[in-house]
């Protein structure tokens, strides 16, 4: 227990770095080729803070953990909605852009409505489960989604913001290292809360919409609270709305193509409040100051844990 309890601090501190480089790197990139930080966030920073998800799921999947492999990916995106967004918007108020209000967001509710029919086959017979079948149709969501995002570099106009231009190496570097960091620091922390979990006797849905998925969104959350102290609005909101999109059109397609994935009912309940905050999220766009997910929104996202 005490060694398991190193190792989770090892991982903060690895998740903790991590995210700050990545942060750094991605947003030099995004100045230094004039492409938006939203662009960024919802990409590279989006995929490399959801890579512990796809690493723990694609190990799930292979050992047959379907609820660890659901718990995981709908924790995770319960987890990066309520908690880290809440947070993030605590620190800072979160400005969002138009596309994010009108698009970003409205596109991670219908994914997870996608998720819910597919899950629950309601267009099918069989026993509720993800068949490799549902992963391709996820797959295509998750292509059609990279093609949406990469299509606004066209229609983007950033803003020249000076700054002091670094090399293309260093650049890379700091996100490939840091990347890199919040996956070593993803696996310690998970790893050995599992083993901590396991010695207390806790149940496998129970694992995954916890402990597993909590630890799978340390990367989330860092990236987006450093972002916030930052004042980077794009890659504090496109970090989190990007994940779970993320979560749900790659990691669990990904997750059927090592093996199709049995759906437990009772998950319906977390995805129904996951889809209830994504909504409020919207509704939150066009209240207060519009465009903005204001402290008291923020706070009432925390308080909806």
């Amino acid at each position: 227990m005490v060694i398991s309890s190193l190792f989770i601090i090892a991982g903060f501190v690895s998740l903790i770095y991590g995210a700050n480089w990545l942060v750094d790197g991605a947003s030099s990139l995004a100045k230094k080729n004039n492409v938006s930080d939203l662009v960024i966030g919802l990409t590279i920073v989006a995929f490399g803070t959801s890579a512990p998800e796809l690493v723990v799921n694609s190990v799930a999947s292979y050992n047959g953990l379907s609820d660890i492999v659901f718990g995981n990916v709908i924790g995770s995106n319960n987890f990066n909605l309520f908690i880290i967004l809440g947070i993030a918007g605590l620190i800072y108020p979160i400005t969002v852009q138009s596309s994010t209000a009108w698009k970003e967001i409205p596109i991670s509710l219908l994914v997870t409505l996608l998720l819910f029919i597919l899950a629950n086959d309601f267009l099918g017979n069989r026993s509720p489960m993800l068949s490799r079948v549902d992963g391709a149709i996820l797959l295509i969501g998750f292509l059609w989604f990279i093609y949406y995002v990469f299509s606004r570099l066209k229609q983007d106009k950033t803003e020249v913001v000076p700054y002091t231009e670094q090399s293309n190496f260093k650049i890379w570097g700091l996100v490939l290292v840091g990347m890199s960091g919040l996956i070593i620091g993803g696996k310690l922390v998970v790893d050995h809360s599992v083993e901590v979990a396991t010695e207390l006797g806790l149940s496998q849905k129970i694992i995954g919409l916890t402990i597993i998925a909590a630890g799978t969104s340390l990367p989330e959350f860092v990236t987006s609270v450093v972002a916030a102290f930052k004042k980077n609005s794009d890659i504090a909101i496109g970090n989190v709305i990007g994940s779970n999109i993320f979560n749900v059109l790659l990691i669990l397609s990904v997750s059927t193509f090592v093996n199709p994935i049995r759906f437990n009912p009772n998950f319906n309940q977390d995805i129904y409040i996951l889809m209830g905050g994504t909504a409020f999220l919207i509704i939150a766009m066009f209240t207060g100051k519009r465009k903005k997910l204001d402290r008291w929104e923020a706070g009432l996202l925390l308080g909806g844990i």
